[in-house]
Protein backbone atom coordinates (compact mmCIF):
# COMPACT_ATOMS: atom_id res chain seq x y z
CA UNK A 1 0.00 0.00 0.00
CA UNK A 2 0.93 3.66 -0.38
CA UNK A 3 0.73 5.18 3.08
CA UNK A 4 1.09 8.59 4.71
CA UNK A 5 2.46 8.57 8.27
CA UNK A 6 1.63 11.90 9.86
CA UNK A 7 3.99 12.56 12.76
CA UNK A 8 6.30 9.79 11.60
CA UNK A 9 9.45 11.46 12.97
CA UNK A 10 8.25 11.01 16.57
CA UNK A 11 8.58 8.03 18.87
CA UNK A 12 5.66 5.74 17.99
CA UNK A 13 5.31 7.18 14.48
CA UNK A 14 8.92 6.45 13.53
CA UNK A 15 8.79 2.88 14.83
CA UNK A 16 5.54 2.28 12.97
CA UNK A 17 6.97 3.80 9.79
CA UNK A 18 9.96 1.45 10.05
CA UNK A 19 7.69 -1.57 10.52
CA UNK A 20 5.61 -0.49 7.50
CA UNK A 21 8.71 -0.11 5.34
CA UNK A 22 9.97 -3.55 6.36
CA UNK A 23 6.57 -4.98 5.46
CA UNK A 24 7.06 -3.70 1.91
CA UNK A 25 4.75 -0.68 1.91
CA UNK A 26 5.45 2.64 0.16
CA UNK A 27 5.70 5.09 3.07
CA UNK A 28 5.81 8.88 3.13
CA UNK A 29 6.41 10.53 6.50
CA UNK A 30 4.93 13.99 7.04
CA UNK A 31 6.20 15.90 10.07
CA UNK A 32 6.92 19.50 11.09
CA UNK A 33 9.81 18.32 13.33
CA UNK A 34 8.54 20.42 16.23
CA UNK A 35 8.94 17.44 18.55
CA UNK A 36 10.17 14.76 16.14
CA UNK A 37 13.63 14.10 14.73
CA UNK A 38 14.61 14.01 11.06
CA UNK A 39 17.08 11.18 11.69
CA UNK A 40 14.26 9.07 13.16
CA UNK A 41 12.58 8.78 9.75
CA UNK A 42 13.49 5.25 8.64
CA UNK A 43 15.56 4.53 5.57
CA UNK A 44 13.25 3.63 2.73
CA UNK A 45 10.58 6.16 3.68
CA UNK A 46 10.14 9.45 1.86
CA UNK A 47 9.95 12.62 3.97
CA UNK A 48 7.86 15.77 3.56
CA UNK A 49 8.16 18.70 5.96
CA UNK A 50 4.73 20.15 6.70
CA UNK A 51 2.57 21.36 9.56
CA UNK A 52 -0.82 19.61 9.52
CA UNK A 53 -2.35 22.63 11.25
CA UNK A 54 -1.64 24.57 8.05
CA UNK A 55 -4.23 23.56 5.46
CA UNK A 56 -2.17 24.99 2.60
CA UNK A 57 0.97 23.05 3.55
CA UNK A 58 -1.00 19.86 4.01
CA UNK A 59 -2.77 20.35 0.68
CA UNK A 60 0.53 20.94 -1.11
CA UNK A 61 1.97 17.72 0.31
CA UNK A 62 -1.05 15.64 -0.64
CA UNK A 63 -1.13 17.05 -4.16
CA UNK A 64 2.56 16.24 -4.60
CA UNK A 65 2.30 12.72 -3.19
CA UNK A 66 -0.92 11.76 -4.98
CA UNK A 67 0.55 12.97 -8.29
CA UNK A 68 2.52 9.70 -8.24
CA UNK A 69 -0.58 7.60 -7.55
CA UNK A 70 -3.40 7.26 -5.02
CA UNK A 71 -2.77 7.03 -1.28
CA UNK A 72 -4.41 4.03 0.38
CA UNK A 73 -4.40 5.19 4.01
CA UNK A 74 -3.22 7.76 6.54
CA UNK A 75 -1.76 6.89 9.94
CA UNK A 76 -2.09 9.91 12.22
CA UNK A 77 0.38 10.27 15.12
CA UNK A 78 0.88 14.04 15.21
CA UNK A 79 -0.23 15.41 18.59
CA UNK A 80 0.67 17.42 21.63
CA UNK A 81 0.85 14.86 24.42
CA UNK A 82 2.19 16.29 27.70
CA UNK A 83 -0.51 16.06 30.35
CA UNK A 84 0.96 18.76 32.58
CA UNK A 85 1.43 21.17 29.69
CA UNK A 86 -2.14 20.53 28.57
CA UNK A 87 -3.41 21.71 31.95
CA UNK A 88 -1.59 25.04 31.60
CA UNK A 89 -2.18 25.37 27.82
CA UNK A 90 -5.62 23.82 27.14
CA UNK A 91 -6.42 25.91 24.06
CA UNK A 92 -3.13 24.89 22.45
CA UNK A 93 -3.94 21.22 22.99
CA UNK A 94 -7.50 21.40 21.72
CA UNK A 95 -6.38 23.38 18.68
CA UNK A 96 -3.52 21.05 17.79
CA UNK A 97 -5.13 17.69 18.47
CA UNK A 98 -8.56 18.47 17.04
CA UNK A 99 -7.69 20.82 14.17
CA UNK A 100 -4.93 18.53 12.87
CA UNK A 101 -7.45 15.68 12.72
CA UNK A 102 -10.11 17.85 11.08
CA UNK A 103 -7.63 19.11 8.48
CA UNK A 104 -6.55 15.55 7.68
CA UNK A 105 -10.11 14.32 7.29
CA UNK A 106 -11.01 17.10 4.87
CA UNK A 107 -7.77 16.58 2.92
CA UNK A 108 -8.50 12.85 2.75
CA UNK A 109 -11.94 13.57 1.33
CA UNK A 110 -10.49 16.00 -1.21
CA UNK A 111 -7.88 13.47 -2.40
CA UNK A 112 -9.90 10.26 -2.27
CA UNK A 113 -8.09 8.63 0.67
CA UNK A 114 -10.40 6.13 2.30
CA UNK A 115 -8.74 4.92 5.53
CA UNK A 116 -7.30 6.52 8.67
CA UNK A 117 -5.68 4.89 11.71
CA UNK A 118 -5.58 7.32 14.62
CA UNK A 119 -3.19 7.36 17.58
CA UNK A 120 -5.53 7.73 20.55
CA UNK A 121 -4.87 7.24 24.25
CA UNK A 122 -6.07 5.58 27.43
CA UNK A 123 -6.24 9.12 28.88
CA UNK A 124 -9.69 9.32 27.27
CA UNK A 125 -11.00 7.12 30.12
CA UNK A 126 -9.81 9.39 32.93
CA UNK A 127 -10.08 7.51 36.23
CA UNK A 128 -12.00 4.40 35.16
CA UNK A 129 -14.50 2.69 37.41
CA UNK A 130 -12.87 -0.71 36.96
CA UNK A 131 -9.78 -2.44 35.63
CA UNK A 132 -8.94 -4.07 33.20
CA UNK A 133 -10.33 -1.24 31.09
CA UNK A 134 -12.67 -2.16 28.24
CA UNK A 135 -13.75 0.09 25.39
CA UNK A 136 -17.33 0.31 26.65
CA UNK A 137 -16.37 2.10 29.88
CA UNK A 138 -17.38 5.76 30.20
CA UNK A 139 -14.88 8.23 28.78
CA UNK A 140 -14.41 10.95 31.38
CA UNK A 141 -10.96 12.47 30.77
CA UNK A 142 -9.42 14.39 33.66
CA UNK A 143 -7.10 16.66 31.68
CA UNK A 144 -7.17 18.67 28.42
CA UNK A 145 -4.85 16.19 26.67
CA UNK A 146 -7.24 13.28 27.18
CA UNK A 147 -10.26 15.49 26.41
CA UNK A 148 -8.76 16.74 23.15
CA UNK A 149 -7.95 13.20 22.00
CA UNK A 150 -11.46 12.08 22.92
CA UNK A 151 -12.87 14.95 20.85
CA UNK A 152 -10.78 13.75 17.89
CA UNK A 153 -12.14 10.23 18.41
CA UNK A 154 -15.67 11.62 18.40
CA UNK A 155 -14.95 13.52 15.20
CA UNK A 156 -13.87 10.26 13.56
CA UNK A 157 -17.10 8.59 14.70
CA UNK A 158 -19.14 11.21 12.83
CA UNK A 159 -16.80 11.53 9.83
CA UNK A 160 -16.64 7.82 8.97
CA UNK A 161 -20.24 7.56 7.72
CA UNK A 162 -20.44 11.18 6.56
CA UNK A 163 -17.34 10.97 4.36
CA UNK A 164 -17.52 7.26 3.56
CA UNK A 165 -14.15 6.51 5.13
CA UNK A 166 -12.84 3.71 7.33
CA UNK A 167 -11.48 4.82 10.71
CA UNK A 168 -9.68 2.99 13.51
CA UNK A 169 -8.64 4.57 16.82
CA UNK A 170 -6.01 2.72 18.84
CA UNK A 171 -6.02 3.73 22.50
CA UNK A 172 -2.51 3.24 23.85
CA UNK A 173 -1.62 2.48 27.43
CA UNK A 174 2.01 2.98 28.59
CA UNK A 175 4.37 2.64 25.62
CA UNK A 176 8.02 1.72 26.22
CA UNK A 177 11.02 0.06 24.60
CA UNK A 178 12.68 0.77 21.26
CA UNK A 179 13.16 -0.75 17.82
CA UNK A 180 16.79 -0.54 16.74
CA UNK A 181 17.53 3.04 15.69
CA UNK A 182 14.00 4.24 16.51
CA UNK A 183 13.18 5.04 20.12
CA UNK A 184 12.01 7.53 22.70
CA UNK A 185 13.60 11.01 22.62
CA UNK A 186 11.48 13.72 24.18
CA UNK A 187 12.77 17.17 24.99
CA UNK A 188 10.54 17.13 28.06
CA UNK A 189 10.35 13.59 29.42
CA UNK A 190 7.47 12.59 31.68
CA UNK A 191 7.41 8.80 31.21
CA UNK A 192 8.63 6.60 34.04
CA UNK A 193 11.08 4.29 32.25
CA UNK A 194 13.13 6.96 30.41
CA UNK A 195 13.22 9.05 33.57
CA UNK A 196 14.65 6.05 35.43
CA UNK A 197 17.16 5.58 32.62
CA UNK A 198 18.28 9.17 33.24
CA UNK A 199 19.11 8.11 36.80
CA UNK A 200 20.98 5.02 35.56
CA UNK A 201 22.96 7.23 33.17
CA UNK A 202 23.88 9.68 35.92
CA UNK A 203 21.81 12.52 34.48
CA UNK A 204 19.42 12.62 37.44
CA UNK A 205 20.34 12.05 41.09
CA UNK A 206 17.48 9.80 42.14
CA UNK A 207 14.19 8.22 41.19
CA UNK A 208 10.93 9.54 42.62
CA UNK A 209 8.20 7.12 43.71
CA UNK A 210 4.95 9.07 43.94
CA UNK A 211 2.68 7.32 46.39
CA UNK A 212 3.37 4.17 48.40
CA UNK A 213 -0.05 3.82 50.05
CA UNK A 214 -2.18 2.70 47.10
CA UNK A 215 -4.43 -0.38 47.53
CA UNK A 216 -1.99 -2.54 45.53
CA UNK A 217 0.30 -5.41 46.64
CA UNK A 218 3.35 -3.18 47.25
CA UNK A 219 1.54 0.12 47.74
CA UNK A 220 2.67 1.75 44.47
CA UNK A 221 0.60 2.50 41.40
CA UNK A 222 0.22 -0.17 38.71
CA UNK A 223 0.37 0.49 34.97
CA UNK A 224 0.21 -1.58 31.77
CA UNK A 225 3.44 -1.36 29.71
CA UNK A 226 3.40 -2.26 26.01
CA UNK A 227 6.47 -2.62 23.79
CA UNK A 228 6.50 0.00 21.04
CA UNK A 229 7.18 -2.67 18.39
CA UNK A 230 4.04 -4.59 19.41
CA UNK A 231 2.15 -1.31 19.27
CA UNK A 232 3.46 -0.56 15.77
CA UNK A 233 2.47 -3.99 14.50
CA UNK A 234 -1.10 -3.38 15.69
CA UNK A 235 -1.29 -0.50 13.21
CA UNK A 236 -0.63 -2.84 10.29
CA UNK A 237 -3.45 -5.09 11.46
CA UNK A 238 -5.70 -2.05 11.90
CA UNK A 239 -5.25 -1.16 8.22
CA UNK A 240 -6.71 -4.55 7.30
CA UNK A 241 -9.51 -4.38 9.87
CA UNK A 242 -10.77 -0.91 8.86
CA UNK A 243 -14.26 -0.92 7.29
CA UNK A 244 -15.80 1.85 5.20
CA UNK A 245 -18.34 3.94 7.08
CA UNK A 246 -17.30 2.58 10.47
CA UNK A 247 -15.13 3.78 13.35
CA UNK A 248 -13.46 0.99 15.31
CA UNK A 249 -11.91 1.72 18.71
CA UNK A 250 -9.44 -0.72 20.27
CA UNK A 251 -7.40 -0.59 23.47
CA UNK A 252 -3.77 -1.64 23.15
CA UNK A 253 -2.11 -3.08 26.22
CA UNK A 254 -0.90 -6.39 27.57
CA UNK A 255 -3.56 -6.92 30.23
CA UNK A 256 -0.77 -7.19 32.82
CA UNK A 257 0.17 -4.42 35.18
CA UNK A 258 3.50 -3.61 36.82
CA UNK A 259 3.93 -1.49 39.92
CA UNK A 260 6.37 1.40 40.17
CA UNK A 261 8.60 -0.71 42.40
CA UNK A 262 8.54 -3.56 39.85
CA UNK A 263 9.53 -1.14 37.08
CA UNK A 264 12.30 0.23 39.27
CA UNK A 265 13.66 -3.27 39.85
CA UNK A 266 13.42 -4.09 36.12
CA UNK A 267 15.49 -0.99 35.29
CA UNK A 268 18.09 -2.00 37.86
CA UNK A 269 18.37 -5.46 36.29
CA UNK A 270 18.44 -4.17 32.71
CA UNK A 271 21.03 -1.46 33.28
CA UNK A 272 23.16 -2.98 36.03
CA UNK A 273 22.88 0.26 37.99
CA UNK A 274 21.60 0.70 41.51
CA UNK A 275 18.98 3.41 41.33
CA UNK A 276 18.45 5.40 44.54
CA UNK A 277 14.75 6.05 45.04
CA UNK A 278 12.92 8.59 47.16
CA UNK A 279 9.33 8.08 48.26
CA UNK A 280 7.10 11.09 47.73
CA UNK A 281 3.38 11.83 48.25
CA UNK A 282 0.81 10.77 45.66
CA UNK A 283 0.24 13.09 42.73
CA UNK A 284 -3.31 14.40 42.40
CA UNK A 285 -5.40 12.41 39.94
CA UNK A 286 -3.12 9.36 39.71
CA UNK A 287 -5.34 6.23 39.79
CA UNK A 288 -4.09 3.17 41.65
CA UNK A 289 -4.36 0.81 38.68
CA UNK A 290 -4.60 1.33 34.89
CA UNK A 291 -4.53 -1.94 32.98
CA UNK A 292 -5.99 -2.56 29.54
CA UNK A 293 -8.33 -5.22 28.36
CA UNK A 294 -7.07 -5.85 24.82
CA UNK A 295 -9.63 -8.55 24.07
CA UNK A 296 -11.22 -6.51 21.27
CA UNK A 297 -7.82 -5.98 19.62
CA UNK A 298 -7.16 -9.71 19.84
CA UNK A 299 -10.57 -10.64 18.46
CA UNK A 300 -11.05 -7.98 15.79
CA UNK A 301 -7.47 -7.17 14.77
CA UNK A 302 -5.96 -10.58 15.44
CA UNK A 303 -3.31 -8.81 17.54
CA UNK A 304 -1.28 -10.45 20.27
CA UNK A 305 1.60 -8.65 22.06
CA UNK A 306 4.78 -10.74 21.93
CA UNK A 307 7.33 -8.62 23.84
CA UNK A 308 5.81 -8.66 27.30
CA UNK A 309 8.86 -9.27 29.50
CA UNK A 310 9.40 -6.02 31.39
CA UNK A 311 13.17 -6.43 31.74
CA UNK A 312 13.39 -7.09 27.98
CA UNK A 313 11.37 -3.96 27.25
CA UNK A 314 13.72 -1.90 29.42
CA UNK A 315 16.81 -3.51 27.84
CA UNK A 316 15.62 -2.36 24.40
CA UNK A 317 14.98 1.14 25.73
CA UNK A 318 18.40 1.23 27.44
CA UNK A 319 20.23 0.09 24.28
CA UNK A 320 18.59 2.90 22.31
CA UNK A 321 19.20 5.41 25.10
CA UNK A 322 22.92 4.66 25.11
CA UNK A 323 23.13 4.74 21.31
CA UNK A 324 21.35 8.10 21.17
CA UNK A 325 23.64 9.38 23.93
CA UNK A 326 26.70 8.48 21.87
CA UNK A 327 27.96 5.66 24.08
Amino acid sequence: MRLLVIGGAGYVGSVTAAVLVRAGHDVTVVDDLSTGHRDAVPAGAAFRHADVLDERQLGDVLRAVTADGPIDAVLHFAARSLVGESVSEPARYFRHNIVSTANLLEAMRDHGIGTIVFSSTAATYGEPERSPITEDLPTVPTNPYGASKLAADQLLTFAAPAYGIAAVSLRYFNVAGADGSQGERHEVETHLIPRLLDVAAGKAPEASVFGTDYPTPDGTAIRDYIHVRDLAEAHLLALDAARTGEHLICNLGTGTGFSVYEVLEAVRKATGHELPAVERPRRAGDPARLVASAERARTVLGWQPERTDLVGIVQDAWAFYRRADGE
